[in-house]
């Protein structure tokens, strides 16, 4: 019997902690269900301003955010001066990655940006390509110093920094400055690209970026009919490319969230992978 009661007692405890389990479960639940729906309601859809010479990387980096985010970005491409004028006219952006320093650092001095968030994420790198057609004799640097072209593709160097970093080599490298119309000046450095690549230019200074990912760091710049030659950091100032969040974006948890991805360790590598160097 008194086995029996002692059971009794344990089924009665049983049943009353049941309901109380059940209780604490659901409470859980809805504690759990809120915060995902309250997450989904803070998320947003920013537009970032991207310099030309950096749409691979921030394609990659936008890809890598969004899977660990609820936040989406929209990309926006040109060259630095066009998208600084975007922005000084009102153009609905919320960060903006210039190839250069200088238009993030006259946005700062004007106000337009989130205080201390200017920020070098990549410093570019320039090369010489040599149209695909040409084929492998002589190197883009060889052709350069012979004078061996008629036309030399560059970026505009009044609104692209790579377009200016590509007179400064000419100048080092004391070659003559081409004839007006030997220089084809793209819109931004993206142009100077498909200038050359297709074969409508022989030769053009380039985004070291822009090439073929397999190719960066390859040293045997002789090889292949896509040849180019990595440029020397020497013969030009460096390009120290800068981000900023602007003002309009202060309160954007998503603007923050991506600049701060930006800079951490992983992205910094991955912009590395893409022939960048870090400041």
């Amino acid at each position: 019997p008194l086995g029996g009661g002692k059971l009794r007692k344990q089924r009665q405890e049983t049943r009353l902690k049941q309901p109380v389990s059940w209780l604490v479960a659901a409470v859980l639940f809805i504690i759990w269900s809120s915060s995902v729906i309250a997450e989904d309601e803070q998320a947003e859809t920013i537009t970032v301003a991207v310099a030309s010479n950096f749409i691979l990387p921030i394609e990659a980096l936008v890809e890598e955010f969004e899977k660990a985010s609820n936040h989406r970005v929209n990309l926006a491409f040109g060259s630095s001066g066009k998208l600084y004028a975007q922005i000084l006219n009102g153009a609905p952006y919320h960060l903006f990655f210039s190839a250069d320093q200088i238009k993030p650092q006259t946005l700062e001095s004007d106000g337009l940006v989130v205080e201390s968030t200017r920020y070098t994420y990549a410093l570019g790198k320039l090369a010489l390509l040599k149209s695909p057609y040409l084929g492998e004799k002589d190197t883009p640097e060889e052709l350069l110093l012979g004078g061996d072209f008629s036309r030399l593709a560059i970026a505009n160097p009044r609104v692209a920094p790579y377009g200016q970093a590509s007179l400064e080599v000419l100048a080092a490298m004391n070659v003559p400055e081409p004839a007006q119309g030997q220089i084809v000046r793209g819109e931004n450095i993206s142009q100077a690209y498909q200038f050359v690549s297709s074969g409508n230019v022989e030769l053009g200074f380039v985004a070291l970026s822009q090439l073929t990912k397999e190719f960066a760091g390859n040293s045997d710049q002789k090889g292949g009919p896509n040849s180019y030659w990595i440029v020397s950091e020497e013969l030009y100032s460096p390009i120290r490319q800068d981000m900023v969040i602007l003002k309009s974006a202060e309160n954007s948890p998503a603007a923050r969230s991506f600049y701060e991805w930006i800079k951490s360790d992983k992205a910094q590598m991955m912009i590395q992978s893409f022939g960048y160097g870090l400041e």
